[in-house]
């Protein structure tokens, strides 16, 4: 199931499925260490002798966000029981603490009995083995689940009564023992106070529901490494309100993605709602210690019992770069210096990276027909040096690049520039960027000469000339060497990949693939090359899915989730933006770029009704497939938007002159006489014009 509204605070993340069941509660690092492993929270109500969890049959229930922040606004309303429920949860933007608060509307002329139920089935540490839950009575009646150094502590109440009413704790996943919430399913509890081993527990708050009325009542669990340091959370909530806590946060996101003035031209409001939305759901999956995490959705185990729950240093160079783009340089920072402190002593990034830095599981092996061979897609290596020019380029913060210069930069570059075949010029086989096969693919090679021209310019500017001509020299005969193999003068198009056969011969891989967009997004070729123009109309071509659903898939005859031999592959978020990020380079007119606002429309009304991204959706019926959200779905969103915004400010032109008509500095805000002006702030500003 579609992860629709995760919720954290770069410390804890919490995320549902489309049941409104929690399913992930992440603590103390976004990815790690996952608490639930997928398994379900469940929420129920008991009413007029009716028993009934909230993702049974007879509920209608709408998963979405209140504007621009990150707290969920979630509706779930059931007929025959005569309840609707206005639901809303968030983390706290500072402690760690989840707090849900649930509105419960009589639809009803009487009075009634309420129980609401919340059911915990934590695997502390991702293991069910050795977990205690237990009941105590401070001076209220708290539940706590621990193992170690991680507690949980679980609270709530109206603003009249803190501390829960009823409460179970019992075994589950042992013979036919499947936990408390089936105690629950009579509307009574049955008090065991506590429970060691595999256990679960559930606890009731009880109220009386006016006709025709209602109630709101708070419900939270915090998390900490101590007892005393749980106590004192549950203390802090108490004494400031949850209700005054849930809204200091919801004010907090919505003054976090708006401290940047946009000009959105004429961009439809969806799609300026799903680019801030995007920049939140990026937010939540970010670890505190610069950690960018691919996506945290643990229903992906079934399939080859692991997760995306890791750092790429691919998808967090992407996705650290649209975040630069959108003036977030303080949060991509810490990515950097991540990268700085897990690159290789021989100057390159393995597979990908658990969210502490540790080394994550990988498939790409150290031997290869008994020969060594180094695991490694190079294109990450390329990238994350590609991005960090950028950054510098946008923040100018040369104090905190100076500590990567020799511990990322120059073995990096190092690396890169040695790591090559100096028959061809071409970087060595490695991984592709699709994580399948090994050769040297198109993707890579415009990704390590994007990283050699940015180590160049590092150390240019760091006043070591020598050493930067060394990396443009072989960023030069990179190029070189993509003219000569990966050209196909027949096809009029250029290979996907190259490799070499048993005798040493070159051959070419000219599957179609969305990935050969890397030859010009990181400089090797422009855009309007027009060798990169016929074979971005021959991806286009083979790759746009024909069915009433649209968008691109990866490459012909994709495998990955494949869901029907009718088309040639699902439709990926990341492979439709590429298109419209090629449209946006090459575009000399403002009428070039309209293909590429369709683009940005196919996403938004393929997005959840929440605004979450997954990795594919499905080329028939758009249900979403493999993770969601992927950050690199979201990142690419937002990336895709501030090119087009940047280019369509540069074709605006001034009548007279012919000069652009606004200045750089001053695209992100739209003129203060506009009358199409989607400026989403308080008080807009004007911009400067430059002087025609």
């Amino acid at each position: 199931m579609p992860r629709d509204i995760p919720v954290g605070n770069s410390r804890l993340l919490v995320t549902f499925d489309s049941s409104y069941r929690l399913r992930d509660f992440y603590f103390p690092h976004v990815g790690k260490e996952n608490h639930s492993v997928g398994h379900p929270f469940r929420f129920g109500i008991w009413c007029d002798g009716e028993f009934h969890w909230t993702y049974d049959d007879g509920w209608t229930r709408r998963l979405d966000y209140e504007e621009d922040t990150l707290v969920t606004r979630v509706i779930l309303r059931h007929e025959g029981l005569g309840i609707h429920l206005n639901c809303s949860d968030t983390v706290d933007y500072e402690l760690n603490v989840y707090f849900r608060s649930v509105e419960v509307v009589n639809l009803k002329p009487h009075k009634r009995e309420i129980k609401l139920f919340f059911h915990h089935d934590f695997h502390i540490a991702e293991s069910e083995v050795g977990d205690t839950a237990m009941v105590r009575r401070d001076e209220q009646l708290i539940a706590i689940h621990y193992k170690a150094n991680r507690y949980f502590l679980i609270n709530g109440g109206t603003e009249d009564a803190w501390g829960i009413d009823s409460y179970a704790t019992g075994v589950k996943e042992l013979g036919d023992m499947q936990g408390t919430w089936r105690d629950a399913e009579d509307g009574r509890l049955e008090e065991n106070p506590i429970s060691q081993g595999s256990v679960d527990s559930t606890v009731c708050f009880r109220r009386d529901l006016p006709a025709h009325g209602h109630f709101t009542l708070y419900y939270w669990i915090a998390a900490a490494t101590s007892y005393t340091q749980i106590r004192q959370l549950n203390e802090t909530v108490i004494e400031r309100g949850p209700d005054r806590l849930m809204r200091r946060s919801g004010n907090y996101w919505r003054f976090w993605v708006h401290k940047e003035q946009l000009d959105f031209y004429d961009l439809s409001a969806a799609a300026v709602d799903l680019f801030y939305r995007s920049l939140l759901i990026l937010r939540t999956q970010i670890d505190e210690g610069g950690a960018i995490i691919a996506a945290n959705d643990s229903d992906i185990t079934q399939f080859g019992r692991d997760t995306y729950s890791y750092m790429w240093p691919r998808d967090g160079a992407l996705v650290a770069h649209a975040l630069d783009l959108a003036g977030y340089s303080a949060v991509a920072m810490p990515f950097y210096e991540f990268c700085g402190r897990v690159l290789t002593e021989k100057g390159f990034f393995l597979h990908k990276y658990n969210p502490d830095g540790t080394l994550g599981s990988s498939w790409h092996p150290w031997i290869n027909a008994g020969e060594a061979q180094l695991p490694i897609q190079e294109d990450e290596t390329g990238l994350v040096l590609w991005a960090l020019w950028r950054h510098f380029e946008m923040a100018r913060h040369v104090e905190s690049i100076q500590p990567l210069y020799h511990s990322l930069i120059v073995p990096a570059g190092d690396f890169m520039a040695g790591f090559r075949d100096m028959a061809t010029g071409l970087p060595l086989p490695s991984y592709d960027l699709w994580e399948e096969r090994q050769g040297v693919f198109a993707f890579t090679v415009g990704a390590v000469h994007g990283g050699l021209v940015a180590a160049a310019n590092f150390a240019e500017s760091f006043g070591e000339s020598d050493r930067a001509e060394k990396y443009r020299r072989a960023a030069r005969e990179i190029r070189m060497g993509a003219d000569r193999f990966l050209w196909s003068e027949s096809l009029g198009r250029f290979a996907r990949g190259l490799h070499r056969n048993e005798k040493g011969e070159i051959t070419a891989d000219y599957t179609i693939d969305s990935s050969l967009f890397g030859l010009f997004r990181f400089g090797l070729y422009d855009a309007r090359d027009p060798r990169i123009a016929s074979t971005m109309a021959a991806v286009k071509k083979a790759l746009w899915i024909p069915t009433s659903v649209g968008g691109m898939a990866r490459y012909t005859n994709d495998y990955y989730h494949r869901v029907s031999y009718d088309v040639t592959g699902n439709p990926w978020f990341v492979c439709t933006l590429w298109l419209a990020e090629y449209t946006i380079a090459q575009a000399i007119t403002e009428a070039d770029l309209q293909p590429a606002v369709e683009i940005l429309q196919w996403v938004v009304e393929h997005a959840l009704p929440s605004g979450v991204l997954a990795e594919q959706v499905h080329p028939f019926s758009n249900a979403p497939l493999s993770v969601s959200p992927l950050t690199w779905s979201h990142a690419t969103y937002v990336m895709t938007v501030l090119e087009y915004l940047d280019r369509i400010s540069s074709l605006q032109l001034c009548p007279q002159c012919g000069n652009p008509l606004f200045s750089k500095e001053g695209r992100r805000m739209r003129h203060e006489h506009s009358e199409t002006s989607r400026l989403r702030v308080a008080q807009p500003q004007s911009r400067t014009k430059d002087e025609g």
